[in-house]
């Protein structure tokens, strides 16, 4: 919400050596979020006077329309005599009053005036344009030209109100009454502790019987009507300029008169109005929700079509506007240019000024895809005591400005209802902020920001209508602690009962982060939300289990409306991102939840909130939630060791990735079981299978290795991206972290190697397996040392695997014969298990 300070002032008597700076920071300490204070003509200096055009000659022989003009600036220019000024626009005329800056001014972004020869004459000064002076978008995207009663002469920038600041308020979804010039001025009241002219406090006729007919036949989606009626509009009115440059300071373009009085008065008061063309609307207006497949067309030209839930305006024909979101083009006001176009120019107006319901307003605007300023403050909270006044506000404009007259008919349906009253401690807010504020102070408070406040210890506190915010006594509570200031509050850090720390799967996450982070990864979280489209693009099989998810109702994206099954999509985004921007050489990785659906849907209970609930309760909510096992995942691109004096360095590939799923394995004490394996998004000749041992039985737990190449075209990825994931909570389930103390043995080691002819499609771990198991307890330690392939010594399809074996024992020296037994009996196990034969 963009306020003008000088519109501010009107409200309150600000000391006037108040600046825009002072105001932000009373109103940041009250609890308002002030962005910026932008100073509006703070670099412009003049002469900038009124001037009236008397002669326009058209310059020819040029590639553009240029005019040559005498302009009537009165003794502005010291002579009296008229000012010669070259100008492309063409949206003015003889006789017509234009702003005119002189020689000697400076513009706006530092812009210095001086008279200059151009298109072979001097142009001593410039005609001015909105956007020239700064002050936005007037819808005339040319010359500014003023009311012909303007006088000559005239000092511009007092005319035009180009000096001014205008804070920019970022208004928090509770407090819609800051929506509005009545709402800051009320904050800025109380913090300068100085009265308020409410600019909805003016009288108001009776409703009678003579009103607009209206019927309102969804009460609960309407609370409140008020209809108006102005006729005899002059079609030759013009919206003022002190009323336009109130709309541009907070951001919004002129229309027509009609139209800007309305927008105005929202802008004042903050109650939402819609002006209607009387002779367009057929009929009662009606107030009710919608059929399903109704359409209207509304004032932005796009034709929709209607949900059953939307609220909708009606006439005989059928919808004239959503209610509190956009009027229909149906009924919509003609403009003076309009008129001039051939249409009739509206003369008689209905003026409607209503109180909707904030969730209906709010689900329309979303389902349509059509937020307005009406719909932000109606689902934000508008006062509904605010609707008569606003709607007498505006009759009283449009008789001022546009010449019209007030009919005596008053139109008002109120549905019943009670102030809402909140009974409260006096010394609650005591104790929600561990200071002693006392009664007096509490009830002041409250009194300041339109409660009525009864009683002594229990307070009887009724809530103004324009703040729906204040449900409940710590709402109440808040109310006094942020005008007291936050920033009185004591600070005080919480003390921790002793004998408390991490628990043991937090320990096991931080571990696990350390560990790769020394390996020199990046943690890189992302959001859990993903596209259900990701997916195809991971090359995942229709009925692959990843691919049930669970879906959000309200999605902060609508793109990404399910929850993730895997940790990769986010994971991969962040390193085409970084990729993209001229990272090349990276490894990330992250620890987050994913989320498994349930096999039955079921529906979450409500829990009580007027008492802690029951651990049954609280247990039949945590039975509907999906499963949300922690993972962990890791993707490399790039280079994995940097090129330099010291060596070639060495590119990132499938073993890196493998080897972070042994490192997170070994921090969680698990045994590691890895595999050839093939899935998804892997490519099938370089993804392993990652598995351990629960319950005597084997599981798989994740997946590591070079993603396939239609997986890296289609995310967008650098060739030779690897990846990795991994079920951190089932490591931890299986794993023993328990430190051990590693032997040293007083024994020398017996160092045995063997080279191994295989079947090319064998995979190490087996063999490396067999040799194990067949070598006994005397073995050590084992270690793959090379792979060799040469089809002329080992033949066609066969490669050779060559093994460092050591074997020790804890009791004695081993002799050559108890080693080379060792060595022999698992050369026998691997061949009996995979066809291994010694390399001769």
């Amino acid at each position: 919400m963009r306020v003008p300070l000088s519109w501010l002032r009107e409200y309150v008597d600000l000391p006037a050596t108040e600046t825009g700076r002072d105001v932000q920071a009373k109103l940041v300490s009250a609890g308002l979020e002030v962005e910026t204070v932008e100073p509006l003509g703070a670099d412009l200096k003049g002469p900038l006077v009124v001037g009236q055009v008397l002669t326009v000659e058209e310059l020819e022989g040029f590639k553009k329309p240029i005019r040559f003009c005498t302009v009537d600036v009165g003794t502005a220019n010291g002579t009296g005599e008229p000012q010669e000024i070259v100008c492309g626009a063409r949206n003015f005329a003889v006789g017509d009053k234009v702003v005119v800056v002189l020689p000697g001014a400076v513009l706006p972004g530092n812009f210095a005036i001086a008279a200059r020869k151009t298109y072979g004459k001097t142009s001593h000064g410039m005609i001015c344009s909105g956007d020239e002076l700064g002050m936005g978008d007037d819808g005339s995207h040319g010359i500014i030209v003023l009311p012909p009663e303007t006088e000559v002469g005239k000092d511009a920038i007092e005319l035009l109100e180009l000096v001014d600041e205008v804070l920019d308020i970022a208004v928090t979804a509770n407090r819609g009454d800051c929506l509005s010039i009545r709402g800051v001025a009320r904050e800025v009241a109380i913090a300068y502790g100085l009265p308020l002219r409410d600019p909805a406090l003016i009288d108001v006729p009776a409703p009678n019987a003579f009103g607009y007919p209206v019927q309102v036949s969804e009460p609960m989606g309407c609370d409140r009507f008020t209809a108006r009626t102005v006729s005899g509009l002059s079609p030759e009115a013009r919206s003022p300029i002190w009323l336009t440059r109130r709309l541009q300071k907070v951001g919004m373009r002129p229309i027509s008169l009609a139209v800007d009085i309305t927008n105005y008065v929202m802008l004042e008061i903050g109650q939402p109005l819609h002006a209607y063309d009387r002779s367009l609307v057929q009929g009662t207006i009606g107030v009710r929700r919608a059929a399903e497949g109704e359409r209207i067309v509304t004032l932005d030209g796009a034709t929709r079509e209607l949900h059953a839930e939307d609220l909708v305006i009606t006439d005989d024909r059928g919808p004239i506007g959503l209610a509190g979101v956009m009027g229909g083009a149906n009924t919509e006001i003609a403009d003076h240019d309009a008129a001039e176009n051939g249409g009739a120019s509206t003369t008689d107006v209905v003026i409607e000024a209503a109180h909707f319901n904030a969730v209906s307003i709010a689900r329309t605007a979303r389902r349509h895809k059509l937020s307005s300023e009406a719909s932000r403050r109606f689902e934000r909270g508008v006062d509904p005591q605010a609707a008569a006044a606003a709607a007498q506000r505006t009759v009283d404009l449009l008789v001022l400005l546009a010449g019209g007259t007030a009919d005596a008919g008053v139109t008002e349906i109120i549905a019943p209802s009670a102030p809402h009253t909140i009974s409260m401690p006096a010394d609650h807010p005591d104790k929600v902020a561990g200071v002693e504020y006392g009664r007096e102070t509490v009830v002041r408070r409250l009194q300041e920001i339109g409660c009525d406040v009864y009683g002594q210890d229990e307070l009887l506190v009724t809530v103004p209508s324009w703040r729906p915010d204040l449900a409940e006594v710590n709402d109440l509570a808040e109310e006094v602690i942020r005008l007291e200031g936050y920033e009185s509050l004591p600070s005080t850090l919480p003390k921790p009962p002793s004998g408390r720390g991490l628990t043991h799967r937090q320990r096991l996450h931080r571990r696990v982060g350390r560990a790769l982070a020394g390996s020199g990864y990046v943690e890189a979280p992302n959001y859990p939300f993903i596209a259900e489209q990701v997916f195809d693009q991971l090359g995942l099989d229709a009925d692959d289990p990843a691919r049930r998810v669970v879906k959000l109702t309200n999605p902060l994206n609508d793109e990404e409306p399910a929850l993730r099954t895997s940790l990769l999509p986010g994971l991969l985004a962040a390193l085409r991102r970084n990729d993209g921007r001229g990272s090349h050489d990276l490894a990330l990785f992250e620890t987050g939840l994913v989320f498994l659906p349930q096999e039955e849907q079921r529906i979450a209970g409500h829990l009580p909130v007027d008492r802690r609930p029951t651990d049954e309760e609280l247990a039949s909510l945590d039975a509907v939630l999906p499963a949300q096992p922690r993972h962990v995942a890791t993707v490399l691109a790039g280079a994995r060791e940097q090129a330099g004096w010291w060596g070639k360095g060495r590119p990132a590939d499938w073993a890196d990735a493998v080897e972070s799923a042994r490192a997170v394995a070994r921090e969680a004490g698990a045994e590691l079981v890895v595999r050839s394996g093939q899935y998804g998004p892997w490519h099938p000749g370089r993804c392993a299978v990652l598995l351990v041992v629960v319950d005597g039985a084997e599981r798989v737990v994740g997946h590591a290795g070079e993603l396939h190449p239609r997986v890296l075209k289609a995310l967008g990825l650098p060739s030779r991206t690897s990846a990795m994931e991994l079920d951190l909570d089932v490591l931890e389930q299986v794993g023993d972290d328990t430190p051990q103390a590693p032997s040293i043995s007083v024994f020398p080691v017996a160092t045995q190697d063997v080279a191994l002819v295989v079947d090319r499609f064998v995979p190490h771990a087996e063999v490396e397996a067999a040799l194990r198991e067949g070598a006994g307890e005397l073995l050590e330690g084992i270690r793959l040392f090379d792979v060799y392939e040469n089809a002329d010594q080992l033949g066609d399809g066969r490669k050779s695997l060559a093994y460092a074996l050591r074997f020790r024992a804890h009791d004695r020296t081993l002799t050559v014969d108890e080693a080379s037994a060792a060595r022999d009996a698992a050369v026998a196990l691997a061949g009996e298990r995979t066809g291994a034969v010694l390399r001769g």
